[in-house]
């Protein structure tokens, strides 16, 4: 193989993978819905730990577990979870909303058994 086309094979190479979108991380929030945008099928979430408040969004494929849906993230609702990506317009959407297992009521205080391992 010549030089010529080992380089332009390498130059491909990097044009093609530049070019593909980035993976996208999911990201954890846990804290307090300050408010909810039911036009929009928006909440914004306060963090406990200091992190700031950010505004997510929810689809049709969202997941709920332990809250009765979207209508349910009333504002003041605390142990908030919500589990979401950053799509391309830096926008988070959110494939998991929950109130987790140590929210009181009376129950044991730990995750779910739907937990995934190191859940904290």
């Amino acid at each position: 193989m010549s030089t010529r086309l080992k380089i332009a094979i390498a130059v491909s190479a990097v044009a093609i993978l530049s070019a593909l979108p980035a993976v996208a991380q999911a990201a954890q929030f846990e804290g307090t819905v300050v408010s909810q945008d039911k036009a929009a099928k928006t909440f914004r979430l306060k963090q406990d730990q200091g992190g700031g408040t950010f505004t997510i969004k929810v689809t049709a494929n969202t997941k709920y577990q332990r809250i009765a849906g979207f209508g349910a993230l009333k504002p003041g609702l605390k142990n908030v979870e919500a589990v979401a990506m950053q799509n391309a317009n830096g926008r988070w959407i959110a494939s998991k909303v929950e109130i987790s297992g140590n929210s009181g009521g009376g129950g044991n205080g730990g995750g779910g058994a739907d937990d995934p391992p190191n859940h904290t």
